[in-house]
């Protein structure tokens, strides 16, 4: 072993151990890792920022791009809560779950697949009174495990498949791994399905701010327009698709908005107002759901505006305030301020108004919507407080099928070799930003650049391994060792080795 050799696999062993140490961020422990070996020389200064540009960062940022899109959407988590509502164990809404975030591991990246699902899997455990870690944990190993699937599931596949690509000229295909990851998916969803007994269940997270201050009974409005899928069906039937998550107060009627005599049995027309409270999750899915139009998506403060740049704010109305004793009707918010009243919540009080004729008081908690720039300025002049940032999905566009569009013909793509797997799936990514599926700020934020710039740091330094020699010197290792096997031991191993190619094949051609 020379000397590069030896500072390759120092830096390798150290590394590997502040990884296990955990006292440092992993991304911080790469880039020590890349300094190092700059230092000692086993990584070129000329060559020190090569993995930043190497297909699997192009992968892994452009999958995280477009699961969002296919998250935001909130098709995969629909279908998940209408299958889930007739499972009545939670034992089989978590082989649900996992089975979902496995399938979804093999199309993307394993933790754009846990962000696609973890909104239904904290919902179902919050319902049900059970701990999270009951359904997480399982979740976090389904991913892994739907990672086996496709050449695009893992890191590690696509490493094997560019070092086989190297070694013979042709690299794995898409689903080269099939067989074996579908077989291994399959025992380990088993496995999970009854060995949950194992997995700790009196874990509780800590509450965090934007919980504590979790207020789930904001009431808003929405109009029955022509492509409202509610037109004729009457409100306790739209409460009932919602699985009970939201009320109806009011239905709204006429150019005066009289109010609609017994709300529950009122059918819905065109151009009713519905007074609807809940949560804003709930109040959300519901209006995108039934197509409706959420108040205040057609003034300028959203249309005169890109996505990216609109953004929804909860705040508290303080005594000083000169939203006090008045409607935001008389004040002419949106014309004044350029911001949307969105919603409103007062503690122990049903609202029957629209929003523009409620007369606002002291405490109540409001959601405001408007450009991003002029939002905090506008708090102040109005006197509001802001609550504790958390995600706000009212005033949102859904787009619910287009995501899964762009993510069925990038997998295409890539499968049938048309493009390479980085190409597709960047092309998906602009694709679901240029759509407006995705604004662009929020593509940005959901790229998890820890693991951008851990993974580019670790290219170069895993890669001076086999620049120095030291894959080679491993191998005659092994060489050497398997030479000193008795001779039983060897036709062992060599029969064993050819057994599982042979084995590989078949499956290969039946799989096809």
């Amino acid at each position: 072993m020379n000397q590069l050799q030896a500072y390759s696999f120092g830096i390798l062993g150290l590394t590997m151990g502040l990884f296990m140490w955990g006292r440092l961020r992993y991304d911080l422990v790469a880039v020590w890792a890349l300094l190092a070996s700059i230092a000692c020389g086993t990584v070129p200064a000329q060559k020190a920022f090569s993995g930043f540009s190497d297909d699997i960062v192009i992968i892994v940022a452009s999958a995280l791009v477009v699961s969002s899109a296919v998250a935001r959407s909130g098709i995969v988590e629909s279908g998940l809560r209408w299958i889930s509502g007739h499972l009545g164990t939670l034992q089989w809404q978590r082989t649900l779950l996992v089975g979902s975030v496995t399938i979804l591991s093999a199309m993307v990246k394993n933790i754009g697949a846990l962000a696609m699902l973890m909104p239904a899997a904290l919902r179902v455990a919050k319902k049900s009174g059970h701990s999270p870690s009951l359904l997480l944990m399982p979740m976090s190993f389904g991913s892994l495990l739907g990672g086996l699937i496709t050449l695009i599931g893992t890191s590690p596949n696509i490493i094997v498949s560019r070092v086989r690509e190297q070694m013979t000229g042709e690299g794995f295909r898409m689903f080269d791994y099939a067989p074996v990851g579908l077989g291994l998916a399959f025992a380990g969803l088993v496995f999970l399905h009854f060995g949950y007994r194992l997995i700790p269940a009196d874990r509780r997270p800590a509450a965090v701010m934007g919980e504590v201050l979790d207020i789930d009974d904001y009431t808003t409005e929405a109009v029955v327009v022509e492509e409202s899928s509610v037109i004729g069906q009457s409100a306790a039937e739209f409460v009932l698709q919602n699985e009970r998550e939201i009320k109806v107060t009011a239905v709204l009627r006429g150019a005066r908005r009289a109010p609609v005599a017994g709300v529950a049995t009122a059918t819905l027309e065109v151009g009713d107002i519905l007074l609807l409270k809940g949560a804003p999750e709930e109040l959300e899915r519901a209006i995108a759901r039934a197509g409706l139009l959420l108040e205040g998506q057609h003034r300028s403060a959203v249309t005169g505006n890109p996505g990216d740049h609109v953004g929804v704010v909860e705040a508290v109305i303080t005594s000083d305030s000169p939203l006090v004793r008045q409607t935001a009707g008389r004040l002419v918010l949106h014309e004044r301020h350029g911001v949307n009243l969105l919603a409103i919540s007062r503690s122990g009080k049903r609202l029957t108004k629209v929003l523009r004729d409620t007369r606002l008081q002291a405490g109540d908690v409001i959601v405001l919507q408007g450009p991003l720039e002029v939002l905090a300025e506008q708090l102040r002049e109005l006197g509001c407080l802001p609550l504790a940032e958390r995600s706000i999905p009212l005033g949102s566009v859904r787009k619910r099928l287009l995501p899964l569009i762009v993510l069925a013909v990038a997998m295409a793509l890539a499968a049938f070799g048309v493009v390479p797997p980085a190409v597709a799936f960047f092309g998906a990514a602009v694709l679901v930003v240029l759509l407006g599926v995705l604004p662009v700020r929020a593509a940005y934020e959901h790229i998890e650049w820890p693991i951008i710039v851990m993974l580019g740091a670790l290219i170069p330094v895993s890669e001076a391994l086999q620049t120095s020699g030291g894959t080679e010197t491993v191998s005659s290792w092994l060489s050497n060792i398997a030479t000193g096997l008795p001779p039983w031991a060897a036709v062992g191993l060599l029969w064993y080795r050819q057994w599982r190619q042979l084995h590989f094949s078949t499956m290969r051609q039946r799989f096809w």
